[in-house]
């Protein structure tokens, strides 16, 4: 039975969505093929007609998480509210792709770093917008630094097991990008 080319974008959206909840979750080499397939609930046979690999799925899972960024407060100390909570801590699957992946895209082929990339330059041209400067230097310039203490103040807070450190870092560094 042939299936229609909508049927064919539903599953790969619903695949591309799978793909990206797992890899938050877990990570890029814990997850199997298997686990996607499972997740999306199609069956493992038909992976290869939507990827060429695990690799290519990576790589468009990246590209999809990035086309799928939420909408960007219009104010930055709002927005680093919302980053640096307790549930957006907690929250793997459904959280920051790029603090959840970035690590493990090191170790990936060329397409996923690209994808990366891609990703990291779109959110610097995002924040750019709503950062402090009065030139357009100065305003990517900070929107760099406020990402990157953003990032790795949720990494960090994740990686602790003590929840008193963890709530201490979210709001040291939401303080520190009010000031």
């Amino acid at each position: 039975m042939r299936v229609s080319r909508a049927q064919v974008a539903e599953n790969k959206r619903k695949l591309l969505e799978a793909a990206g909840q797992l890899f938050k979750t877990n990570g890029f080499e814990a997850v199997t093929v298997n686990d996607v397939m499972k997740s999306a609930g199609l069956t493992h046979g038909g992976f290869y007609s939507y990827f060429e690999s695990k690799d290519d799925l990576i790589s468009q899972t990246l590209t999809n998480l990035k086309e799928t960024a939420e909408a960007l407060p219009t104010d930055m100390a709002a927005f680093a509210e919302q980053y640096l909570s307790l549930a957006h801590k907690d929250n793997f699957a459904r959280g920051c792709s790029v603090a959840a992946l970035a690590p493990e895209s090191v170790r990936q082929d060329g397409k996923a770093r690209l994808e990366m990339t891609a990703s990291l330059r779109a959110q610097y041209e995002r924040l750019s917008e709503i950062s402090p400067g009065t030139s357009p230097h100065d305003k990517r310039e900070a929107a760099i630094g406020i990402w990157s203490a953003m990032v790795g103040a949720l990494i960090l807070a994740r990686a602790s097991n003590d929840p008193k450190l963890s709530q201490e870092i979210l709001d040291s560094t939401r303080r520190w990008i009010a000031r």
